[in-house]
């Protein structure tokens, strides 16, 4: 039996039977017109593993314009995939020292109507959910199910997004907190990050050609510990079926990638030109990374996963099923468009003049 939205694709074309298609296009978000499902409804081929009969999602309400404008997201190494209900109420971990530190910056709130392009006329074409890393200046913080790499227990390894690095040596204090805000994250800091000369922070490239990250966090909402294991193993299954290789686990960048960036001794600008190198060879890799996070909002429409590419493009995916998964690794991480029917908003994701997210 085909899924109602394949049959309307096959008779009608899917761009009738989904606006969302040409608002996204209006704004050079590059997207699919295929099914986001990969099987028939109920699934004929036997092998996705599907989520509890009674597992009530909200499948009505428009999912574009669910997710806050933000500068920049980290994901704290913890090496779990649930927390407290809030990650922040345990006061010795990262994620709160570094929660105290970014209260202290006052970052300022994000202008009203940053998001949207201008349309060529000298006007703003406004799409709520999407919207680029200068629209705001709040930093979203998550903990990550990924182990440190780091030697020394009470420091963590952090990714940065949509930067597309990994800052080690991170100490699971005040300090360190302040640390990572000053060398990695503040708002006004570009990619290259600050180098503190006084600092054991270490950073490197993420060696992956896209970072998944799956909400699984159980203490707020059980539907995503459901969820999160479920998706983790289709996304692992669909990838390898692929040929790419799908890790849980961060491997030390030092076998892969060299030196930190802090210790190669050359100038601002041939850092900057070596990180775009680096990001395009993670592009080319065939390497997904896939970790579990907590709360990022939303769990009515579990399973909830974000997904960032090198390009520096985040998006939001929202009901994702394990009868989504091929569709999304085939279309999303291998092709770089984006399922609108998935869609819950992203980041950097309007990319003029580029047929992909994959692009530049």
């Amino acid at each position: 039996m085909l899924s109602l939205r394949r049959l309307s694709s096959l008779v009608f074309g899917f761009e009738e039977t989904d606006p969302l298609c040409g608002t996204l296009r209006a704004v050079d978000v590059p997207v699919s017109s295929a099914d986001c499902r990969s099987c028939s409804d109920p699934c004929d081929l036997g092998h996705h593993d599907a989520y509890p009969r009674r597992f009530d999602i909200d499948m009505d309400t428009q999912m574009l314009g669910t997710v806050k404008p933000y500068h920049r997201q980290i994901v704290i190494s913890t090496g779990k995939s649930d927390w407290e209900r809030d990650i922040t109420d345990n006061r010795s971990s990262l994620a709160a020292h570094f929660s105290d530190v970014s209260h202290r910056a006052n970052v300022p709130k994000p202008s009203p109507g940053a998001k949207g392009r201008t349309n060529g006329k000298g006007g703003r074409v406004a799409v709520n959910g999407l919207f680029n890393t200068s629209d705001s200046a709040r930093i979203s913080v998550l903990n990550g199910s990924h182990r440190t790499i780091c030697q020394e227990d009470d420091h963590e390894t952090v990714l940065v997004f949509p930067d597309y690095k990994m800052v080690t040596e991170v100490r699971r204090s005040m300090q360190g907190a302040e640390d990572l805000w000053e060398g990695a994250v503040k708002p006004d800091l570009d990619r290259k990050g600050a180098f503190l000369e006084k600092s054991f922070l270490k950073t490197w490239v993420l060696p992956y050609s896209c970072v998944i990250l799956i909400c699984s966090h159980k203490k707020r909402d059980n539907r995503c510990g459901i969820a999160a294991p479920k998706l983790e193993h289709a996304f692992i299954k669909s990838l390898e079926a692929q040929g790419w290789d799908a890790d849980t686990e961060i491997e030390h960048p030092s076998l892969t990638m060299g030196p930190p960036l802090e210790d190669l001794p050359v100038t601002p600008e041939e850092r900057e030109e070596n990180i775009a190198a680096q990001l395009r060879e993670s592009a080319d890799s065939k390497r997904a990374l896939i970790v579990k996070v907590s709360h990022v909002g939303g769990h009515k429409y579990a399973g909830n996963c974000i997904i960032y590419t090198p390009s520096g493009s985040g998006l939001w995916y929202g009901r994702v099923t394990p009868h989504d998964v091929d569709s999304v690794v085939e279309n999303t991480l291998i092709k770089g468009l984006v399922l609108p029917p998935l869609l819950r908003g992203g980041i950097n994701l309007s990319r003029p003049n580029c047929k992909s997210l994959n692009d530049w």
